[in-house]
Parts: C-alpha cells; structure tokens; sequence
C-alpha cells in the first residue's frame, strides 16, 4: 500500500511542477495557461507562482520518498488542487488552456484520494498513547 501512496504522491509532484517552465518567461506562460502578459507587473508574478509550484513539487517528490512526510504532502497538495478547482468553479468563464489544467487537477485530485487512503490503509499514522514510560519525568508525579 505504501507503494500506491508514493506513486500517487510522485504523480501530484509531477504536475506542480510543470508551471515551472513558466518561470522561464511570458512564452512559456502563455503556452501554460493561454494568456497574453502585457503587463509587466503581472509577468513577474506570474513567473514567481511558477517558481513556488515548482517549490511545492519538490517539496511534494521529496514528501513521496520520506514515509514521515507523506501526510504534510498529501494536505499541501490538496489545498493546492482544491483551492484552484474551488475558484476555477467559482469564476468560471476559463479558456480551453485553463479548462486542461482544471481537468490535471481533477486527476491530481483523484492521485490524492487515492494516495491518502492506501497511505492510511497500511496504518501509518499512529499515535502516541500518554503512560509514564513516554511522559518526560518531570511531568509524573512520584
């Protein structure tokens, strides 16, 4: 099970970071997302986003490979895709570039659940239940 929830995990890193092309200039943008940056201003926040998803698909390959990080991994990823299929839906009215990234992020939606279940199938989160041999013995009372 662990081995679905890697994959899942290293599939969701893949698609954040293909934005990072993005960072290469408004060309690689416009291929992207099929819009025109006349503005300057708008150009370099763009570019910036496409560096932090690039961020967050490392973060995100690097959370597949580190058993401990997957949870983390699976919740930034899932605000990432929801937040945008939230407000995607929300405003509508996208063009046929944005309409392929909300449908990647309906797949990376699909990795995530799927990921997370077999992640939490195989019992990997586990607690830490209080008795006096994991209490710091300041804390119990002799």
């Amino acid at each position: 099970m662990q081995s679905i929830a890697t994959i899942m995990l290293l599939i969701v890193a893949a698609i954040h970071a293909l934005p990072l092309l993005g960072a290469f200039g408004e060309k690689h943008l416009s291929g992207l997302y099929g819009i025109s940056l006349g503005d300057p201003d708008l150009a370099i926040l763009m570019r910036h986003r496409a560096v932090l998803f690039g961020l967050l698909g490392a973060f995100l390959f690097v959370a597949a490979l580190t058993p401990p990080l997957r949870l983390a991994g699976f919740v930034a990823g899932a605000v990432s895709v929801g937040s945008f299929l939230l407000l995607a839906w929300h405003v509508g009215g996208y063009n046929d570039h944005l309409r392929k990234v909300f449908a990647t992020d309906v797949i990376a939606a699909v990795c995530l659940a799927c990921g997370l279940l077999a992640h939490l199938a195989n019992g990997s989160i586990s607690t830490v239940r209080a008795s006096p041999a994991n209490v710091p013995s300041a804390v119990v009372e002799e």
